[in-house]
């Protein structure tokens, strides 16, 4: 059985006047300023093991809200636009699978069409399509993404775009599902 033995620091008072001075408020009180810096080792590591337990259950949260997620991500085809409503070079705004969900559809050429989503993986600002350059562009912080692949070019972000899967049937353009991608 161990024990922690209570190290005696010299009493220093907050204003610096002896003990006997205090008001008397202060022996309800009674931290002096060697006291208030001084941290044991037990309430370290009582500390780190909560702070550590804290993660732990954080990350366990995220695992299933993406679980969960994953799950109910089984939405329908919406239709996005018709085929000829989009110009080759062209980009057409739609939201999908949620309305809050802002994605980008492009015409890269005659029978070629990408979507992505519209928000940038670094700090969800939107990005701008820049068809011409193959390039997906987000202007607040200079990222680029390639039109292709939707991966990061340049900038700040480190993870590609959600790609939207999308069919064409009949000269409509559907979304049928998002593809997230880690790398």
């Amino acid at each position: 059985m161990t024990m922690d033995k209570k190290i005696s620091l010299p009493v220093i008072t907050p204003d610096g006047r002896p003990p006997e001075a205090q008001p008397k408020w202060r022996h309800d009180f009674p931290i002096d300023v060697p006291e208030a810096d001084y941290v044991a080792r037990r309430d370290f590591t009582k500390f780190m093991v909560l702070t550590s337990f804290a993660f732990v259950i954080g990350q366990f949260w995220i695992g299933l809200k993406r679980a969960f997620r994953r799950e109910s991500a089984g939405t329908s085809a919406q239709r996005i636009a018709s085929v000829a409503a989009v110009p080759v070079g062209g980009a057409v705004s739609f939201s999908f699978p949620k309305p809050n969900d802002a994605c980008l559809l492009m015409r890269t050429g005659t029978d070629d069409f990408v979507a992505y989503s519209a928000k940038c993986t670094h700090l969800s600002c939107a990005v701008l399509p820049d068809v011409k350059n193959n390039a997906l562009r987000c202007p607040c912080h200079n990222g680029l993404f390639d039109l292709a692949t939707g991966r990061p070019l340049a900038g700040p972000p480190s993870r590609p775009l959600p790609r939207i899967r999308i069919e064409v049937r009949k000269g409509e353009i559907f979304a049928t599902a998002v593809e997230e991608r880690m790398t």
